[in-house]
């Protein structure tokens, strides 16, 4: 017990985390990595990377993805409970009255380009400019 006591904290995350994930023992026993190699990615990657997932049990992963949708579908829940549907029509009005103008802004615009080009091609078929005019002197 007295080794225990002298270990740095993150030592000890470290085996509980090790202990939680039996499938780490495994690797090392195999020979696929040491111990040394496996703290240090621990230690910079964190308990949560995906680089544990092949470590964990199953269960555990399920566990953990499960209590984040609920988590998520809880605050969906409340934002839901929070909406005035008066606010929400009103939003709603403001946002179709917003893209009605910006769709008559375009509108105008494609309406000028159309008539600019009628009347360049009207000019075209009068007199072609020349490009150098020369006076004589």
């Amino acid at each position: 017990m007295s080794k225990q006591k002298k270990l740095h904290p993150s030592v000890k995350k470290f085996k509980n985390f090790v202990q939680n994930n039996p499938k780490i023992i495994q690797e090392v026993r195999n020979g696929h990595s040491t111990w040394q190699e496996l703290y240090e990615e621990w230690y910079l990657l964190g308990e949560e990377d995906p680089r544990w997932d092949m470590f964990r049990n199953e269960h555990t992963v399920t566990e953990e993805k499960e209590e984040k949708k609920s988590d998520l579908i809880s605050q969906v829940m409340g934002l839901l409970k929070k909406i005035d549907p008066n606010q929400m029509q009103e939003q709603l009005q403001n946002v179709s009255k917003t893209l009605g103008a910006i769709q008559g802004v375009i509108a105008q615009f494609q309406g000028n380009k159309g008539e600019q080009t009628e009347e360049k091609s009207n000019s075209d078929n009068e007199q072609p400019r020349h490009p150098f005019l020369f006076r004589k002197d």
